[in-house]
């Protein structure tokens, strides 16, 4: 019976794991715009085809600010 137990954990476990995804973050570096006005130098997350790992999409978080993101990424 602990033995079935252990085994249901593990599986749940695992499907947590497998369904998120990690988002490296890139330095941006800092510098003048086109217009002339300067950008400060930020984070961001690494380019990539997905739309479900950016903190800006709803179910992440910004590591750096703490804020929830609010576009649907569909």
């Amino acid at each position: 019976m602990m033995v079935r137990w252990l085994i249901v954990g593990g599986l749940v476990v695992m499907i947590g794991l497998a369904g998120t995804a990690e988002a490296k973050t890139v330095r941006v570096k800092g510098g003048m715009t086109k217009s002339g006005t300067y950008r400060m130098p930020s984070n961001r997350t690494s380019p990539n085809r997905s739309k479900l790992d950016n903190w800006s999409t709803k179910g992440n978080v910004n590591p750096m600010t703490g804020k929830k993101g609010t576009r649907n990424p569909w």
